[in-house]
Parts: C-alpha cells; structure tokens; sequence
C-alpha cells in the first residue's frame, strides 16, 4: 500500500515526498504551506492513506508554525484514528492548556479500542484536571504495564504531587523498578511544593548522579520555602561541582535569594559567570539581574542589564521602574515608564504599581491620583488593593493624611489593614495625632493579631506623652496573646551572612554597630531638613 501510495505522490503531487519520512515538526513549512499540501491530498485521494493524513495532522496540531483548530478539524474528520493521531491530540491539547479537551480523548481512544501507549499516558497525566482521573489513568498504566518507562514515572509522580497526593507520588516513586534522576528529581519538587523542605533534602541527598535540573529543583525549593541561606549553600556546593553546570532556572532562583538577603557577591558572581560564559540575557535571566541589583542599592548595574537585554517583556520593564522607584529615583522611574509606553509593551496591573509607588516625592505626590485614574482610562485596569494602598501611601507620607482617609472611604472594596497602617504611619510621621489616635484604636481591632498595629499606636501615644496609652498596648498584646514578631535584616561580609532583629544586642560588635547606626540617623536627619523632605 505504501508503494502505491509513494508512486501516486510522485506523480500528481511532487509536494507530498515531504510526507514520506523527511517531514519533521522542525521543517521550515508554513501553514499555508501545509493547507497546499492537505488539498492536494484530498484532491488526489491520498487524504485516505493513514500516513499522509497522520503527517498533517501532527504537524497541524504539535509544530509551532501549525494551526490547533484546524488539527481539530481535521482529527474530526477521521473516521479510525490511529494511536498515533490520539497521541498527536492529547499532546497538542496539553500544551496548549486545553486539559479538558485532552482529557476526553482518553475514554474516546479506548471506546475506538485504540490501545494507549507510554507516550499516551505521559502526556494524559500532564492533563489530569482531579485526582480521581489521575487515579484511573494510573489503573490503566498498572494495567498495561507502561510503568517500566521512567518518563511516564517522572510524569506521574509530578502529577500527584501538583494534586498534593504526595504520599501516592512516593508509592509510585518507591514501586518503580527503573528509575533515572527525573523521577528522583520529580519527587524532590514535589516534597518542596508541599513544604516537606526536610523530606525533599534527604531525597535529593540519596540522588545516585545529580544534574542541573535536580540542583535547580532543590534550590528554588528552598527560596519558594524561605529557606534562603539554605539555597545558597547548595548552590557554593554546586560550584566546587566541576561535572555540573548551574542552568538558568537555577541562577534565577539563587537572584531571587541573593535579592531577598543581601547576598551581593554571590549574585554578582552570577552576573560576572553569565558575561564570561557569552549566555544571553534571556527574559527571566534578565530579569532576575535586574531585580536582584535594585534591592541592593545598585541602580546602575540594573540599567546596564537593562539596556543590554534584546527582548523586554512588561515584567522587565516594571521591575526596572519598581528597582528605581524604590532607590529613590522617582523622575527616572516615570521616565522609564514614559519610554515603556512609547516603544515597550502595554504596561500591566504591576507596573502601575511602581508608577504609583515613584510619586512618593514631594514633587510628584499630586501625580498619584492622576496616574491612578489614567491607569483605569487609558488601559482598563481595574485597580486592585495594592494600587489604593499606594496611593494612600504617597497622601500620608505627603502629610495629605485626611485627603488620604477621604480616598479610603471612596474605595469601591474594604480596606485591609495595611492600607490603615499606612494612614497611621503618615499619622505618626507629621504629628496628626488626633487621626492617628482614632486609625489607630480602629487597627488594633480591625488585626487583632498584628502585633506592628499595637506598636504603632504605641508610638502615637509616645508622641503625644501618654505614656499610660503605651502600657496599655502592652498590657492589651499580653492579654491577647499577640506575640512580638521582630523584624530582621540581612547582611554579607565576606561571603558570611549575617541575620540582624530589632533591638539584637547579641553581635560582639553591637557597641560599633549602633555608633554608626545612629551617626547615619543624625546624618539623615541633617538631609532631610536641608532638602525639604518628608
């Protein structure tokens, strides 16, 4: 059959020698090429020949250069799928995030009494929309003995953990013969997903030969649980490791640990290997450098990242304006976005977020509520809590603080406590202490459970010389249980991380350390007067 066929292709459609085994999803085919291709199969009655018609069908439904609904179409069309052409679909479907369409080709494909394969299966298990379908696809997978295949492993371990079934991942796991450093690697990312931090390092420890990918899995475990200190020690580990090479998924989870603790060298050493090793500064890569240099202070560096990426997304671009927004440099924080809007992509809920949070300047806090509204007008954002919150930051901070409770009491949606702290904090800031009394009183019963609500209004009244108000927030914390959560900061000195709280008197170099601390107080006192700043 496949002769005959062969002969009539070279005959009537010369286009068609693609299909004899040379077509690949790689090809450089257009769709437009392809549809050519299809009508001349029709035209010529090669359509009905399985290969000719499973050829179109994958390359349709699976290349990047095809056309999904028009697989579709065409899957519709046949009247005796192959495996093959189920395969195609269930795969398609699965990329494309269309998980109940791939889903129902499974009971169709056994009702056709079409026999799945391991490729079916790991592509199904992928799709599993609930538990319950995962737990029959895997009767079938036990049933056809397909559990031989460590990627159908890898694929079914994964898929209970993003359930939570992370016991069933393990059973699959522990049942399995034949295992390589996916499967290990998969059961690793899901102990992390469910926060079994613990259970995923014991696991990752007892991997026969780690890669790459088994390193990022358990380092952005780490980060994703908190864990920061944690993940860069795995990651100075994986850098003595002359046989593994860090990726850059791993790299962007160690940026977002080096941004989060203050580890500068170490995020620096990352930015100097990506230079030395030519690799492009792909979106997230980017990104992350960008991110990471801002929360250090070095807004220099992220504008040089910056200007050397090729392609920025809207997550760059605001994370660019958020870093200078941050660093104090608010005009060039809306100049960036003035650039955005002319030559970058169409800003997004986030980026207003840094736009609104630049005006917090003397100069540019009446730009705040006409950024907001210009948000809504021009792009259609529907603000969120986070953009009302900075705009009732920037009115406080101003010392606007009853423009800012009039702004609250106009939102559409409750305000949450941290948009009343904010109020009270601006309060507390420029003296209005008969506001932040009554913000206060309120918050501290609006977060029961807060313990930064009762200090600040603590510091309303230390303000105001009631010293008896400020017993009595203790004595109310005491007798509601609220425990005293510190705050922290990180340091670096010398590849050593150091873990500061509030009031830590437990460095041998605290005399030094508060000498300083409090000269740089008196140095930015000194400033803010000089400057006219709030």
């Amino acid at each position: 059959m496949l002769s005959a066929m062969t002969s009539i292709s070279h005959r009537y459609c010369p286009c068609l020698r693609l299909l004899e085994g040379h077509l690949s999803l790689s090809f450089s085919l257009s769709m437009r090429e392809m549809k050519q291709i299809h009508a001349h199969a029709i035209t010529h009655g090669l359509a009905r020949f399985a290969f000719v018609s499973s050829k179109i069908l994958a390359f349709c439904s699976l290349s990047q250069r095809g056309d999904l609904r028009y697989a579709e179409t065409l899957f519709s069309h046949m009247p005796l799928p192959t495996l093959f052409d189920f395969n195609s679909m269930i795969t398609a479907f699965s990329r494309h995030s269309q998980l109940q369409k791939s889903s129902s080709l499974f009971p169709k494909m056994l009702n056709d009494g079409v026999r799945p394969n391991s490729r079916t299966f790991t592509a199904l298990a992928k799709a599993c929309l609930t538990l319950s379908f995962l737990q029959q696809v895997h009767v079938h997978i036990t049933k056809t003995g397909n559990l031989f295949d460590v990627y159908l492993v890898s694929s079914v371990v994964s898929a209970y953990s993003k359930h939570g079934a992370i016991r069933a991942a393990r059973r699959v796991f522990d049942e399995s013969s034949h295992k390589n450093v996916a499967c290990w690697t998969s059961l690793v990312t899901g102990y992390c997903n469910c926060g079994l931090i613990s259970e995923a390092r014991s696991l990752f420890d007892a991997i026969p030969q780690r890669n790459d990918v088994s390193y990022s899995a358990m380092v952005s475990g780490y980060v994703r649980n908190g864990y920061f200190r944690e993940g860069l020690d795995l990651f100075r580990e994986l850098k003595s490791c002359a046989s593994v090479r860090p990726n850059n998924s791993l790299l962007v989870s160690v940026l977002n640990a080096c941004a989060t603790v203050g580890a500068f060298e170490e995020g620096r050493w990352i930015h100097s290997y990506v230079d030395e090793n030519v690799l492009e500064y792909e979106l997230e890569l980017g990104t992350a450098l960008i991110d990471f240099y801002a929360k250090c202070g070095c807004v220099e560096a992220a504008e040089q990242v910056f200007d050397s990426m090729k392609v920025k997304d809207v997550t760059t671009w605001s994370a660019m304006i958020l870093g200078l927004a941050i660093n104090g440099k608010n005009h060039m924080a809306l100049e960036v976005f003035a650039r955005m809007e002319k030559v970058g992509p169409k800003p997004n809920s986030v980026t207003f977020i840094g736009v609104l949070s630049a005006c917090n300047h003397k100069d540019l806090f009446g730009d705040a509520r006409r950024l907001f509204g210009y948000m809504s007008e021009k792009y259609g954002i529907v603000p969120s809590i986070e953009h009302y919150g900075c705009v009732v930051d920037v009115l406080a901070r101003s010392g606007r603080t009853k423009e800012a409770l009039t702004f609250i009491k106009s939102m559409p949606k409750e305000p949450d406590g941290a948009i009343w702290g904010s109020l009270l904090n601006g309060c507390l800031l420029h003296g209005h202490v008969e506001l932040g009394h009554k913000v206060g009183r309120y918050l501290v019963e609006f977060e029961p459970r807060h313990s930064g609500r009762y200090v600040l209004l603590a510091n309303v009244y230390a303000s105001m010389g009631r010293w008896e108000g400020v017993f009595e927030m203790r004595k109310l914390m005491r007798q509601r249980g609220v425990p005293a959560v510190c705050a922290w900061s990180f340091i670096e000195i010398d590849q050593t991380i150091h873990k500061f709280a509030v009031d830590d008197k437990g460095c041998s170099y605290s005399g030094e350390i508060y000498q300083v601390l409090n000269h740089l107080g008196k140095k930015l006192e000194d400033y803010s007067v000089a400057k006219d700043l709030f």
